[in-house]
């Protein structure tokens, strides 16, 4: 059996992806979390074999669960299920410690193939996602100005074009309002924009925004 843990915070998602599961007799269903800090309980309190996640959570999310995982259980295999097919973001989850990376339009034959590789150990990466990271690796952070972000300017970058505010992304990072504002004004700055407004522009011209 491959036992999995869904880290979903959407009711109807997790709902889906248990009938998902439930297609394939050697896959179990042992727990399911809706925000960073259960996944990280309950990958803590061991006794699965495979954490299929999704990046935008409240709590810790993003690259940082992914590394606060790798601490926890390094062996542990990670699928992200996310609904950014941009190849930036899943590069940075594979850099992370992410063993697979899958779009939520994916079909369900492809996720319980994916989960099976994953758990025995191999890598899987959508092949359109992978497609764009091989074209990608090409361009110099000169030509896409978010690739030279760090991950913690990404991770904000990323929660501010959802709508969240500084104070708000604050209390979800566990960060203070001046440090996430210090971050801000630098990722605006590698990115040549001046307001929140341009900065959204941005992200939806590079399919970076949900």
């Amino acid at each position: 059996m491959i036992r999995v843990l869904i880290a979903d915070d959407h009711a109807i998602v997790r709902q889906g992806l248990r009938q998902v599961l439930a297609l394939a007799p050697e896959l179990e269903l042992i727990g399911e979390a809706k925000d960073g800090w259960e996944t990280i309980e309950q990958v803590r309190a061991g006794g699965l074999d495979l954490l299929l996640l999704d990046l935008n959570m409240p709590g810790p999310n993003g690259v940082e669960l992914i590394k606060r995982v790798r601490e926890a259980v390094p062996r542990l295999p990670i699928l992200v299920l996310s609904m950014h097919g941009e190849s930036q973001i899943a590069r940075r989850a594979i850099k992370a410690g992410a063993s697979g990376y899958l779009t939520k339009d994916s079909e369900p034959e492809t996720l319980i193939a994916a989960i099976r590789q994953v758990a025995g150990g191999a890598h899987y990466i959508e092949p359109a996602v992978a497609e764009r990271l091989l074209f990608d690796a090409h361009a110099s952070d000169t030509e896409l100005p978010h690739l030279a972000l760090s991950d913690r300017e990404f991770q904000i970058f990323l929660l501010l074009v959802a709508g969240r505010g500084v104070n708000d992304i604050g209390e979800a990072l566990h960060l203070s309002a001046k440090t996430v504002s210090t971050h801000k004004f630098r990722l605006m700055q590698k990115l040549g924009v001046d307001n929140l407004s341009d900065l959204v522009r941005y992200a939806l011209k590079h399919e970076l925004a949900q």
